[in-house]
């Protein structure tokens, strides 16, 4: 049996967003996934806001935006406070047209997969390596051995550490400097009450002194509670911390955080179970231009990892949709010449989210969080003269989190 034309490495939302959009048009493809299933995973990290251009306009021309409506949050607000735990600015919607509703990145995925043939996914399928033939087609070799070959175009939308990129570019990602440490606060806590009282159905981000706490409501009522610090690279390694969950939360507290207020440090020492490590990568502005290459192209964090600005997954999912439009426009006939103008509408589109992903330096900066504040045109009195919360419209500024 004749393999598709087209292989997609990875089932992840820019992954899933082009087969969906491929699989409405009849163009067929498969996508190599290295999960053993699409239920491999029960934690698939945190809730993502997706936005009126990119992510919200994408699951219209998918067709899916009315089953995700009923899936995401509409009313999910975010709290920006400092270490001493006063909440500075209160960023809400103000009508659909200015929210970014929330919906847990594993809910997002089963949309996406729910809605293209179970069949098209090759699960518990690492990619080793891409390939280019002598005849000009890819071949796909995966860990297990196994080569799939024939291929007229391999999309990378495999993330930050993708099999395809090296095709295109040698640039690979460099550190940020982050770690972000997850657990998590269980509707079933004895503190439940009083977190719900204070984050509702949104976020709250504490942010000073170079780091932060941040809080996160997910779909079943529970609350994410992250320990943004700046750690060597290999620290996860080096440190026994990961595996002794007690004995982390007692060093986050006690030398971490140990001069931040109570409402603030009361989010990691009421939150329950083992942590998981996050560890922040991106590339340069000068990482995402690249000769074009027949046969292979990239997507999402593939193309663009960046730092979390608000903008990753709408991004990604955008780059798909724009792959898929001109794909359909030019035909399978064509898929070099679609591949070139996607990727020369790709190249500036990347640079400007790098650019936004820089953000994330200013929220964990020593002055932070006023200095990213000032930046989005946000202006709160830094010695706290004032009282009350600053509201300002969600769509003013851009936000961490996807």
């Amino acid at each position: 049996m004749a393999l598709p034309p087209i292989a997609i490495l990875g089932a992840g939302p820019s992954g899933l967003t082009l087969a969906r959009l491929l699989y409405l048009s009849d163009i067929s493809y498969i996508i190599f996934e290295r999960e053993e299933t699409a239920h491999a995973r029960d934690y698939q990290g945190g809730a993502l806001d997706l936005h009126v251009a990119t992510g919200q306009a994408v699951l219209r021309e998918a067709g899916l935006f009315d089953r995700f409506r009923d899936l995401s949050r509409w009313d999910a607000a975010t709290m920006i406070a400092n270490k001493e735990g006063r909440v500075l600015v209160n960023l809400a919607p103000e009508g659909d047209e200015d929210a970014r509703p929330e919906i847990d990145r594993k809910e997002l995925r089963r949309l996406l997969l729910d809605s293209i043939p179970a069949e098209s996914v090759r699960w518990a399928s690492r990619v080793k390596e891409v390939t280019k033939e002598a005849d000009c087609t890819m071949s796909v070799r995966l860990e297990n051995g196994k080569v799939e070959a024939g291929f007229r175009l391999v999309v990378g939308a495999d993330g930050a550490w993708s099999k395809a990129r090296s095709l295109v570019t040698s640039a690979t990602p460099k550190y940020s400097g982050m770690h972000y440490l997850t657990s998590r606060i269980p509707t079933t806590s004895p503190h439940y009450r009083d977190v719900k009282a204070l984050i509702g159905n949104g976020n709250y981000l504490a942010l000073g002194s170079g780091k932060g706490i941040v809080a996160q409501r997910m779909g079943d009522g529970s609350y994410t509670a992250n320990a943004c610090l700046h750690l060597p690279e290999h620290w996860k390694t080096e440190t026994n911390y990961m595996a002794n969950p007690s004995k982390l939360r007692t060093w986050l507290l006690h030398d971490c955080f140990a001069d931040w207020a109570k409402v603030n440090t009361d989010l990691i020492k009421h939150s329950e179970g083992g942590f998981r490590t996050w560890i922040l990568y991106g590339l340069s502005e000068g990482d995402v231009h690249w000769e074009h290459v027949p046969g292979v192209t990239l997507v999402g964090d593939a193309a663009h990892v960046t730092p979390p600005s608000g903008e990753g997954v709408n991004a990604a999912m955008y780059d798909s949709l724009s792959l898929a439009q001109l794909i359909v426009q030019h035909g399978i006939g064509n898929l070099d010449l679609a591949v070139t103008e996607y990727e020369k509408a790709l190249f500036p589109r990347a640079v400007d989210h790098i650019k936004a992903g820089k953000m994330d330096e200013l929220l964990f900066g020593d002055d932070a969080p006023y200095v990213w504040l000032r930046t989005v045109g946000i202006d709160v009195d830094r010695q706290e003269k004032r009282s009350g919360v600053e509201k300002v419209k969600m769509s003013e500024v851009e936000l961490l989190g996807s």
